[in-house]
Order: structure tokens, then sequence, then C-alpha cells
């Protein structure tokens, strides 16, 4: 997959199908979109393209507040990747753009950039000054300059539309394998391991820490069944999330026991995928009974993974 990080890089690209969107969790529904995109090119011998921007188009929208990411960029650029798409246009979202008419971001970006042949998008798929342009504009202009249009319907499941919306909403609130459903995969927090207060250690439960990126949406505070990446291996843990407030006062962070390992991986990379959320966090009168707690939440995760054969 060849990437461009700018307009100015995109020059006589070959003839493109482009998929359309922000793409910020690339959910079941974007999935949809992306996969046909994919199928329709290599139909029809040209190249395709997914169109997104690298920061969200809230951050620069006046009055509004920012919107929580849901994929790191890397990650993102790895899934697409993943999925056979040929060219990522992966451009800054600039006030430029952000002030273009739905014609002009039509002419002077899919058009001239992009070498547009065909366009897959969402029913609710916005552009241009004000977001003016939406699915029939594309149409319209699509006749008039000769490239096909393809809008993806709302992508349900359960008589739920699938939307980066409502999947925070669901990341928020803890619900993790309602989560998984809805983006096809668990969701994932990743950062460099740590040192935190050593005293998940003293107690006889070490633990990989790492900070919350404040750019990302975080579950609730609380204990998660989850499984965790390190060195590209995979290993079954148990993971709290929230402030430790037993043992003082401290910044959110994500602090995760793994079983059955005990290796130095301070400054390493660990990416935790969250299972399922098993309580919320609580002040426990003195560290016996924090230790108790802590022994009954691996207790319970470790009897979820052998049932799904990830612990023996």
């Amino acid at each position: 997959m060849k990437i461009f990080n700018s307009l100015d890089e995109i020059n006589k690209v070959e003839p493109t199908v482009v998929a359309l969107g922000n793409f910020d969790g690339v959910h079941r529904g974007h999935q949809e979109i992306i996969n046909r995109s994919v199928k329709e090119a290599e139909t029809a011998g040209l190249k395709s393209a997914v169109f997104t921007f690298s920061n969200h188009t809230s951050t620069l929208l006046k009055n509004v507040e920012p919107v929580k990411n849901i994929l790191y960029h890397d990650e993102k650029v790895r899934i697409l990747e993943g999925m056979g798409i040929d060219y990522l246009f992966n451009i800054p979202f600039t006030e430029e753009i952000l002030n273009m008419s739905p014609l002009d971001f039509i002419e002077k970006i899919l058009v001239e950039k992009f070498n547009i042949r065909e366009a897959y998008c969402g029913f609710n798929y916005r552009f241009g000054y004000r977001a003016q342009g939406n699915p029939e504009v594309l149409m319209k202009e699509g006749i008039r300059r000769g490239f096909g249009i393809h809008v993806q319907e709302p992508f349900e499941i359960d008589g739920i539309v699938v939307s980066s919306t409502y999947i925070r909403k669901l990341i928020q609130e803890g619900r993790m394998e309602e989560c998984t459903r809805f983006m096809g995969r668990m969701y994932s927090i990743s950062g460099e391991i740590v040192k935190g207060n050593m005293l998940g250690r003293t107690i006889g439960f070490p633990t990989c820490n790492i900070t919350v990126d404040n750019t990302m949406v975080t579950p609730p505070n609380g204990v998660y069944i989850t499984m965790c990446t390190i060195d590209g291996i995979r290993h079954p843990g148990v993971t709290n999330v929230g402030v430790k407030p037993t043992v003082g006062t401290y910044e959110k962070n994500i602090e995760t026991h793994v079983f059955n390992f005990d290796e130095d991986v301070y400054g390493k990379t660990i990416s935790v995928d969250f299972i399922r959320h098993t309580r919320g966090e609580k002040k426990f009168e003195d560290i016996e009974a924090l230790k108790s707690q802590i022994a009954s939440d691996c207790i319970q995760a470790k009897a979820y993974h052998r049932e799904k054969g990830m612990l023996r």
C-alpha cells in the first residue's frame, strides 16, 4: 500500500476507485464500504484507494470539542493495509479544505488529484464548506464528469446503525463485548510500559503500566479481562483502569497483570485488547482487602481465558 501524506505528494496516480470517509474506527460499516471498493477496483482493473484525513475534522471546528480517537494512527494504517488497499490518501484536514466549496472539493481533490473513476461512501458522508456536500451532490457531479458513485446504506447490527459515535459510547460505558461485535475486532489501547508505584509487585501481582492518552476514548474505571501483546507475543491477563484510590492520589492509568509472565519489559510497547468489563473501581479498606480482591479478579479472568483455550 502506497501512502500519500499530503496533496502535494499526489501527482498523476493511476485511475482509482476511492472509498470516501473519515474511517475513524474502521468499524464493520466502514469495512463494508472499503471491501466493496476493493472488489470493484479488482474487477475493473483500477487502483483501490481510501481517502481519509490524518486529523479529525472536529479539531478545526470552532466551539466544538475535539472528538476522541478510537484508533491510533499507526493502527488505522495497519488495518487498512490488511484490507488490500493500493493507495491511502492520508491528508491533513486544513483550513483550505475546510473552506472549499463542494464543487471545488470534487474538482481539485477527487478529480485532479485522485484521478477518480468510481467512489464509495456512506449514506451520511459530508464534505466541503459547512458540510454542504453530500452523496446527492457527488451523484450529480459524477454524471456530469464521468465517474460513478455508490452509496452504502446504514449498516445495522440487531437493528442498531453501526457508527463511530455509537462505538465511542460503548467504550465509554465499558460495554466491551458489544464494542467487539460492532467494530469487528476488540478495542485496543497501546503505550510504552512505564514504572508505577511497584505496589503490584510487592503484593504478588506485578503489572505492566501505561499512561492514558487523552486524545483517545477510554473505558470507564474498573477491571477488565484482556489479552495483551508484547514483542509480538499474545498473553492473557487482567487489566485495571483507574486512579488506584486505595493507595493514594494518581492520574488515570492502565495497569495489566499478565498471567505466567515476569520479564523486564520497561520501555517496551504493550497493546491491550479489552474483552469484558468485570467490575467497577472501588476503594478498599486496606491493602489486604485490595490484595484479596485482585486475587479474585485473577481467578475470574483465568477461568474465562481457560474456557476460551487461551490459558492452561
